[in-house]
């Protein structure tokens, strides 16, 4: 790779840190960690959501009741499988916010 004159880029450098000031980067973090807030609370809104359809199957311990019947949730398998994976999604996206990857 060649050195990139216009920015100032050298190429084991990432462009968005070789060309923003302190201020900008401040500016960058503070957005970014509203964003994996807002990401956050849907992630635990929907758990909460999945946590109301076992509650009634899960003892205190955190084990199946023995006298628990069989789990059909409330929702229906298809809002219920879309809520799991929904949740998958919020979780993987805050793992690639606090890692910095897109």
């Amino acid at each position: 790779m060649v050195l990139n004159e216009q920015s100032g880029m050298y190429p084991d450098k990432p462009r968005h840190l070789s060309t923003t000031s302190p201020t900008d980067q401040t500016v960058q973090l503070n957005h970014l960690l509203k964003v994996a807030g807002a990401v956050v609370l849907d992630a635990n809104k929907t758990w909460a959501e999945l946590w109301n359809e076992f509650k009634q199957c899960v003892g205190r311990d955190g084990n199946a009741l023995p006298q628990a019947p069989s789990f059909v949730p409330a929702c229906g398998w298809p809002e219920f499988i879309e809520k799991v994976s929904l949740l998958k999604h919020y979780l993987d996206s805050i793992h690639r916010i606090c890692n910095g990857q897109r």
